[in-house]
């Protein structure tokens, strides 16, 4: 999951200054990690302790305030009797990445991702928003064949993947929605040579581009199995520690074991 939090990072400085380039330096002195990296961390930090998604996220989202919680999302999290929102925003797939890398079976993946949305983002879009990005971690983490991810995402969901990045960003504007985010980075993983050619095409699109790409840094790490040092590095260091263990947690019980070795009811 640090292919997240290092998209949500790099295209944090440019949410308020949209670019639609790929010529940008990765790191500038303003990269912080915004809501996107807490509530990924929260999700990882309650598969790791089998708690609810729900406590997971006013835990985190209390001790980290400030990140950029959206209006509704930052009631919620104050609140203790506010129920779900009915929101199709972004913010249901954009920390759903770790469901992606946990999970040893399509069904548990669906099953889960959606217990992660509907929290808060019961909207059957906010639902099918996460089920579509974890889903295609996990398909990444399996498939060599883009084709196959493209196919299985495509129709599962309905969403557009027929199209390419030059396409898509003269007329493309900030939107917080799952429909107008999750299909997008999907497309530029798919278009994507490795890591970070992936993440520069996602924050190339202008707009919401920390959420875009940190839902594409998610699927490129699983896909391509590994980030560049020195941007794992970079990341690494705009993190509290916390977090860093959290991480590293998460990464040994779920990245480097083979599949066999994971609990399948995750």
């Amino acid at each position: 999951m640090l292919g997240s939090i290092a998209g949500d990072i790099i295209g944090s400085v440019y949410e308020s200054c949209p670019i639609k380039t790929m010529d940008f330096a990765l790191f500038e002195p303003g990269c912080v990690f915004t809501d996107d990296t807490v509530m990924t961390v929260a999700t990882a930090w309650a598969i790791l302790n089998r708690v609810g998604y729900a406590e997971a996220y006013k835990n985190f989202g209390r001790r980290y305030p400030g990140r950029g919680y959206g209006e509704t999302f930052g009631r919620w999290l104050m609140s203790d009797s506010m129920p779900a929102y009915n929101s199709w925003g972004n913010g249901s797939a954009m920390r759903v990445s770790p469901v992606g890398f946990a999970c040893q079976t399509m069904d548990a993946v669906l099953d889960q991702a959606r217990q992660t949305a509907e929290v808060t983002h019961n909207h059957p879009e906010g639902i099918k928003g996460a089920q579509a990005v974890a889903l295609s971690v996990f398909l990444a983490r399996q498939s060599n064949d883009k084709a196959v991810i493209k196919r299985e995402i495509a129709s599962r969901f309905g969403y557009d993947l027929n199209r390419t990045i030059d396409q898509i960003r003269p007329a493309y504007g900030f939107d917080v929605s799952c429909q107008g985010t999750v299909p997008e980075a999907i497309v530029a993983f798919l278009e994507s040579d490795d890591f970070e050619h992936a993440v520069r095409l996602a924050v190339s699109l202008g707009a919401d581009s920390d959420t875009l790409a940190c839902i594409t840094g998610g699927i490129a790490e699983a896909y391509y199995k590994t980030i560049p040092e020195w941007i794992a590095e970079q990341t690494r260091r705009r993190l509290p520690q916390e977090f860093l263990n959290i991480i590293e947690q998460f990464r040994e019980l779920f990245f480097n074991e083979s599949d066999n070795d994971k609990d399948p009811e995750v």
